[in-house]
């Protein structure tokens, strides 16, 4: 029992893993052909792909399912509120639009430490106080180790704009608190219904709270071949595929690992700048790497232990 349980968190830790890598592509494909396009409709057009890219492997799978069913069921027919999905939308779209708008002030350098690092942390605080679910003290010293070693690589790069931008700083707050709430929101969801469902409706929910905001912030937008073909990577890959790898991966581990197993992704997007992009990273990057790394070691091993404690307990 204690074997099995430590093999579905491996697994579970692994699927999220795999998620952060391909998270971890965004800026490489971004740079690569977007430039002309508004950050702010790269996110809600990005939305909109994933849901669609959603229905398409709704559609697919449901083909096979026995006749007399409902290709949409209702949520309060799949045994959770409707507010729950909105909650999770919410987050999604909150992520996306603060994000952008928070990195555009504070500086890329600065605003992406901010958001990523401060994810984590959310979410770990989201369980204790208000979930009343304590993580140990193993948890949050190698998701405080792995934060640390995120921020060192970003900053290490620079990014700032000189000036601290206290909105800036705010919003990029807001967007690591956003994606928090998804995630655990998101946890709660997958438990009882099944992921490509919860993807749908909170993608399809988030591309409609995303557009509007992207309109009023940027216009209309104005999409060239190059910038739509980054959009649609970023839908179908970055959003589509990740976020089913994600989902199923929370089924098997807590909301707040796989929030700091997200910390992967800045680790993927260095390594991809060294490799494909031929970046120089200093030395303060490496050791960054090194402690994110470690601390993603130490909140692995925590969560193995706290599956295995749970059964014992059974």
């Amino acid at each position: 029992m204690s074997s099995s349980s430590a093999s579905s968190s491996v697994w579970g830790v692994a699927l999220v893993s795999v998620a952060s890598m391909l998270w971890g592509t965004t800026g490489t494909a971004q740079s690569l052909g977007a430039q002309g396009l508004s950050p702010f409709w790269v996110g809600a057009a990005q939305l909109a792909v994933a849901s669609t890219f959603f229905a398409l492997v709704l559609w697919v799978t449901r083909r096979s399912a026995p006749t007399g069913q409902p290709l949409l069921p209702r949520p309060s027919l799949l045994g959770m509120p409707a507010r729950w999905f909105w909650l999770a939308s919410a987050g999604t779209a909150g992520y996306s639009i603060s994000f952008y708008a928070g990195v555009k002030l504070a500086g890329v350098g600065v605003g992406t430490a901010v958001a990523i690092g401060s994810a984590p942390i959310w979410a770990g605080l989201i369980q204790a106080v208000l979930l009343r679910q304590p993580l140990s003290l193993l948890w949050w010293l190698g998701t405080g180790v792995s934060v640390a070693g995120g921020v060192a690589m970003v900053l290490s790069k620079g990014g700032g704009t000189g000036a601290l931008s206290l909105p800036g700083l705010l919003l990029c707050l807001l967007a690591g608190l956003s994606y928090a709430s998804y995630a655990l929101v998101n946890k709660r969801l997958v438990s009882k219904v099944p992921t490509r469902l919860v993807n749908l409706y909170v993608f399809s929910g988030a591309a409609v709270l995303a557009a509007p905001v992207a309109l009023l912030l940027a216009g209309v937008p104005r999409f060239t071949a190059s910038s739509l073909m980054v959009v649609v990577y970023l839908g179908l890959v970055v959003s589509g595929l990740a976020y089913v790898l994600f989902s199923n991966g929370l089924r098997h581990i807590s909301g707040p690992t796989g929030v700091t197993l997200t910390l992967i992704e800045p680790v993927a997007a260095f390594l991809l700048a060294v490799w494909i992009v031929g970046e120089h990273q200093p030395l303060a990057s490496w050791l960054g790497l090194l402690a994110v790394l470690a601390g993603l070691m130490v909140v692995i091993g925590a969560e193995v232990r706290g599956a295995r404690r749970k059964l014992a307990l059974v």
